[in-house]
């Protein structure tokens, strides 16, 4: 446990650890105003994933989670986790988590923990891509472009963002420049640093890069970026289907069906580097574009094919 609330942590391991204020009130660190960004949701959501697995008997394994961001976190405040016990009962258990700034929910979460059981087995084979170690580092990919100085990569550079980063696919923000594409890009994430082997880490090791560029996905058919896009992560849920290490190799292939009404969906399956179906996500996020005038030059006929494709 952090005793020093005012040290930066080092390891992925501290950033996601949290103080025990009370049986089930805890506070997680924040960088109490070292960076200059709105706090990261994935920071909140595998912190929030820890308070409830610590109020959990350890033979319980979480098997999913459900989350709603609600309020932009500040990062120079702490954020004070508030576990709510809903139910133990034989074999699962479930909890609800609201994290809290000045008195204000900021994030809400539900997860369900549950024993160990024999089932049916079956799921999607992994899709073959290069392994890691041929593949381009997140920040290979923004120097070949001379991008190194981009928004996005002050912010990972400042978060000091642990975990390894491999993309197979062209980031969204440098595809844009290319023109569209289908809503996909492939992932390798690996934690930068060992983790310990209790089960709960690996799990809010995931939760924590999930949220890494996921939005972002649904960018790509548009040839948009996010420098002219408005986004945030609404919800975000994931399934976690059978154990994995978030210190080995795990890829995650993502894909945007849909993109509506200010709103889009991405999902991702990930995969170990033996090919197995490890887990699930879902996120919907606003992803809004400026508004553009139509442009009134032109003929009457002319401006009126404009206004009927725009709507």
């Amino acid at each position: 446990m952090i005793n020093n609330r005012q040290q930066r942590p080092t390891t992925l391991v501290g950033v996601l650890d949290l103080e025990r204020l009370d049986t089930d009130l805890f506070r997680g660190w924040s960088s109490r105003g070292e960076l200059p960004v709105r706090l990261f949701g994935g920071q909140v959501a595998g912190q929030a994933l820890i308070a409830a697995g610590r109020t959990v008997e350890p033979t319980r394994s979480v098997h999913s989670l459900h989350a709603y961001f609600l309020r932009p976190g500040d990062p120079a405040v702490p954020v004070i986790y508030l576990v709510d016990r809903i139910r133990d009962g034989g074999s699962y258990s479930t909890r609800r988590v609201v994290g809290l700034q000045r008195g204000e929910a900021i994030f809400q979460l539900s997860a369900s923990f549950h024993l160990p059981a024999q089932g049916l087995t079956h799921a999607e084979p992994m899709p073959l891509v290069p392994p890691p170690d041929q593949v381009r580092t997140l920040e290979d990919w923004y120097a070949d472009a001379g991008a190194e100085s981009a928004p996005w990569m002050q912010w990972f550079r400042a978060e000091q963002f642990r975990a390894e980063v491999r993309c197979v696919d062209e980031p969204p923000a440098l595809a844009a420049e290319r023109g569209p594409r289908p809503a996909r890009q492939r992932v390798w994430f690996r934690s930068a640093e060992p983790l310990p082997d209790d089960p709960l880490v690996h799990v809010c090791v995931l939760t924590y890069v999930s949220d890494l560029d996921l939005l972002s996905t649904a960018l790509l058919p548009h040839a948009s970026n996010s420098r002219d896009t408005s986004m945030a992560s609404l919800d975000h849920a994931v399934w976690f289907h059978r154990p994995f290490r978030a210190d080995g190799w795990l890829l995650h292939d993502r894909e945007s069906p849909v993109a509506s009404g200010g709103h889009a969906l991405v999902r991702a399956h990930v995969y170990d580097a033996d090919g197995h179906l490890v887990a699930s996500i879902a996120q919907e996020g606003l992803v809004r574009t400026p508004r553009r005038e139509p442009d009134h030059r032109g003929t009457a006929e002319q401006r009126g094919s404009v206004n009927s494709a725009n709507h």
